[in-house]
């Protein structure tokens, strides 16, 4: 897989189908001058984040850089350790998070996200936004985000608790308010279901 290619791809166990749902958040600090920018301004362990609709996280979602070489062409982007940003930044350190949803509102957040895949180019990335945050204040605009406004949003549109609460001007630290389980802790590169044989994903 590449990070030019249009792929949706969700493992779930088969006996979870009718149960809970699950979504990952992952926050992360990569190592990008950005990014160490940003950790002097919030004084924050990450600075980044995404979302994830399967635990073992080969294909997370975000907005980010287009380019894992070039910082200023941004957009909605689909993440993973095996290519772009993240594979670059062998180094880059994580925290996931696991949270609730109900069937019917993670069914939604997937049609959701195969929908913004497949108009991917109408997203843009929210750099004046990001900018204006960092005095306080919130400019939003319609198909455009930075990585934890769209992660938010993405919370809110599947249900998660406590999401809607979450301030406007959001930091990746902020994701943490919702209810959840911490999942893992580390380098992205050892996180546990990258170390082991993997079973085949079911195109959704």
């Amino acid at each position: 897989m590449n990070d030019t290619a249009l792929t949706f791809a969700v493992t779930q166990p088969e006996a979870e189908q009718t149960e809970t749902q699950k979504v990952y958040i992952v926050l992360s600090q990569t190592g990008t001058v950005l990014s160490r920018i940003l950790k002097l301004y919030t004084r924050a362990p990450y600075n980044h984040s995404s979302i994830a609709l399967s635990k073992d996280l080969d294909v997370m979602y975000s907005f980010g850089r287009l380019n894992p070489y070039n910082p200023f062409v941004g957009g909605f982007v689909q993440e993973s350790h095996a290519f772009g940003t993240f594979k670059r930044f062998k180094n880059t350190r994580v925290m996931v998070i696991e949270a609730d949803v109900t069937p019917e509102a993670y069914a939604g957040l997937c049609t959701h996200i195969r929908a913004m895949l497949n108009t991917r180019t109408e997203y843009h990335y929210n750099y004046l936004g990001l900018l204006l945050a960092a005095i306080r204040i919130h400019r939003a605009k319609r198909n455009c985000y930075y990585c934890s406004e769209f992660v938010k949003a993405m919370a809110v549109q599947a249900g998660v608790e406590g999401a809607e609460a979450i301030p406007a001007i959001v930091k990746p630290m902020h994701l943490l308010r919702v209810p959840h389980r911490t999942v893992y802790v580390g380098k992205l590169r050892d996180y546990p279901p990258f170390r082991r044989p993997r079973v085949a994903a079911s195109t959704v």
